[in-house]
């Protein structure tokens, strides 16, 4: 009897000890970019080990690296970049966590307790939310090779730089090539050239192609028109508004032509009809079915349209001006990217890792993965987008508008009250009232 208890207790004691260890181990952290297309996916955590050949030397390291990536393939692509790092450097192990939606408010409670990652990517962030918790990396190598167009968006005043910025974000208008071509429309320059292209296309099509797509179950692409143009309005003129946006003296009567804009294409009928139920998943198919001509935005969705019509020719341009004497420009600046924690255990591990990431081959293969400019100079790419930026690769980039100039929290007031003007339930003037209470609301919290 004795002996069967002694048993009993011995398995009690293993099973407890198995679920211990089950309970402790580490959870995945973070989500993805604030991008109003972004995917949002469940998180994960994954680690580039060791090759079996590899031959360790010292205590093995752990890097954490923080990503807002969200398609599985490019999650792959960047792990297959650690692993080779690990190939070289046997004793560090880099572990990526790839959070999904909720990276954003992981990385918040992580600064508040100055407990961030090894490396992290600062999501268009870099210099106003993170800067603080970054190291300078204007010595490394690679810096001196960051393009024009992203050095002024990572590098603060004092010319310390943030991250190495492996993707570059450029949002302009997507189009549909053939759509343009069939109705011999060359790609807009200015607001009014747009508007005509539209009121071509939707009465030469006799209402069977639909200039605009937007969605209001996922706001962010109604959201997403306002944030482009309130630069094209407001911020890239020569004589402009950005001082009195960041002061708090902005006139917020001047957002009810922006908004009158948005009314007036919904009421002639270049949006999509059901733009209230419509979703954004919605959209590649109709893309693919030549019944959409223009998305507001980078080209993001394109494996989505080639799922349903291999041979779609889609295109892009810079955002169109809004103000005459004005010119073209594209908004965003830092997509992905890898900043290091100032205050990390393995900084110079972490530098290591990031100055791996910026080799010619590893941003070629990051470029070619995510169809976008790197941030480097003279990183050759080849995918369907790539003679697009060539083309435009001098054209201005402005950091996105509310990143810089609206504080936390107006981009859902902006997505909410642009669905609320498309449905009928406020005015452009009412838009404007509502922006100018809840950014002197915001701004003094």
């Amino acid at each position: 009897m004795k002996k069967t208890f002694l048993s009993v207790a011995a398995m009690m004691l293993t099973v407890s000890v198995v679920f211990m260890g089950c309970s402790s181990r580490p959870s995945s952290g973070t989500s993805t970019t604030e991008s109003p297309a972004a995917a949002t996916t469940k998180p994960t955590t994954t680690t580039a080990a060791s090759t079996p050949d590899a031959k360790p030397s010292g205590d093995k390291i752990k890097l954490t690296v923080y990503s807002t990536i969200s398609e599985l393939p490019n999650q792959e692509m960047m792990k297959g970049i650690a692993a080779d790092f690990t190939k070289e450097n046997p004793n560090i192990a880099v572990e990526f966590q790839f959070p999904g939606a909720e990276y954003e408010n992981i990385l918040k409670v992580k600064m508040a307790a100055n407990d961030l990652p090894d490396v992290f990517d600062t999501h268009g962030w870099a210099i106003i939310r993170y800067g603080k918790y970054l190291a300078d990396l204007r010595n490394e190598p690679w810096a001196k090779d960051m393009t024009d167009t992203i050095k002024p968006v990572v590098t603060d005043k004092d010319g310390k730089v943030e991250a190495l910025v492996m993707s570059e974000a450029k949002d302009g208008i997507s189009y549909n090539a053939e759509i343009l071509e069939k109705y011999s429309i060359t790609p807009p320059k200015t607001f009014d050239e747009l508007m005509a292209a539209a009121e071509k296309i939707k009465s030469s099509s006799n209402g069977a192609v639909t200039p605009f797509f937007m969605s209001g179950v996922d706001n962010g692409m109604i959201g997403g028109f306002s944030d482009l143009y309130a630069t094209s309005m407001f911020i890239s003129p020569a004589t402009n508004d950005a001082k009195t946006l960041l002061d708090g003296t902005f006139d917020w009567s001047k957002w009810t032509p922006l908004a009158q804009k948005l009314q007036d294409m919904s009421k002639k009928g270049y949006i999509n009809k059901d733009v209230l139920t419509a979703k954004y998943s919605d959209m590649p198919q109709l893309f693919a079915q030549g019944k959409v001509a223009f998305v507001f935005g980078a080209p993001s969705f394109a494996d989505e349209v080639y799922k349903y019509n291999k041979a779609a020719k889609i295109g892009i341009a810079p955002l169109t001006s809004m103000v005459d004497g004005d010119s073209q420009s594209f908004s965003g600046g830092e997509r992905y990217t890898m900043g290091a924690w100032k205050d990390g255990k393995h900084l110079a591990e972490s530098k290591k890792l990031i100055a791996f990431f910026a080799k010619a081959d590893n941003m070629s293969k990051i470029a070619n993965a995510t169809k976008l400019p790197a941030g480097l100079k003279n990183i050759e790419s080849k995918h369907e987008f790539s003679e697009y930026y060539k083309q435009f690769e001098n054209i201005r980039v402005f950091p996105y508008f509310d990143r810089v100039y609206l504080p936390n929290g107006m981009w859902d007031v902006m997505c909410k009250t642009g669905v609320a003007l498309l449905a009928g339930t406020v005015t452009p003037q009412q838009f404007s009232d509502k922006m100018k209470s809840e950014y002197l609301r915001l701004r003094n919290q």
